[in-house]
């Protein structure tokens, strides 16, 4: 399910139960997951309605917040708006966030703001919530928006940890974070990097640079996805 292969994970829950194995909530959370994975929304609905009609569970937060992430990731994103509205209970900053994050990847700004007011009714302080925003004005190039959403995070105090990286080479663990040149081959490493991005660019790689989400030139986007 984790690896896309939703068809054959549904393949796997059609053979459990035609030998009579009882599916259980923790089983729908695996089906569901496995068809948010490989996009296949039809069926997702069909286990999704199958757990109360025919398995007798009543599907919880985990549930809906699955089915989320599957309309989210096909591009349904009003259809998931809807699909929250009708839940039986309060929905949560997690699933919100589902949402939140499937409108940045599909730019749908004005569902994101909404969705983005939702989360910080519940938690104000959330970092992850600013950043998303601030990322999805910065990919549609609303470069005013943006530095409001970032404004606003320095006006309120809150801050977002850097990004970091590690690897382990010879039992060392080799730790990197944004724009930190500390690390003693740097310099080497930096050197490797523009090898390796020369070999890719003669493959015939083409950077996508909408994920540099800083208002810069190609150029320096380019350079940015190679560190």
């Amino acid at each position: 399910a984790q690896h896309g292969h939703g068809e054959e994970a549904l393949q796997i829950v059609e053979r459990m139960q035609l030998e009579g194995v009882n599916l259980n909530d923790i089983t729908f959370i695996g089906i569901l997951s496995a068809c948010s994975h490989a996009g296949l929304v039809d069926e997702g609905y069909l286990y999704f309605d199958s757990m109360n009609q025919v398995h007798c569970i009543t599907p919880t937060v985990e549930h809906y917040a699955c089915m989320i992430d599957l309309l989210g990731r096909a591009g349904h994103l009003e259809e998931a708006d809807n699909f929250i509205k009708k839940m039986p209970f309060q929905p949560s900053a997690i699933v919100w966030g589902s949402l939140l994050g499937a409108c940045r990847v599909h730019g749908h700004v004005e569902l994101a703001k909404r969705v983005a007011e939702c989360i910080l009714e519940l938690q104000l302080q959330n970092a992850m919530v600013y950043v998303l925003l601030s990322n999805i004005f910065a990919a549609l190039t609303r470069w005013d928006d943006k530095a409001k959403v970032r404004k606003m995070m320095e006006d309120r105090g809150i801050e977002k940890q850097q990004g970091c990286s590690w690897i382990e080479v010879n039992h060392r663990v080799h730790l990197f974070v944004t724009e930190d040149m500390s690390h003693p081959q740097m310099k080497e490493i930096h050197v490797e990097l523009k090898r390796l991005s020369g070999q890719m660019v003669e493959a015939g790689y083409v950077p996508d640079v909408h994920c540099v989400l800083h208002n810069v030139e190609v150029e320096h986007k380019e350079f940015s996805l190679s560190q």
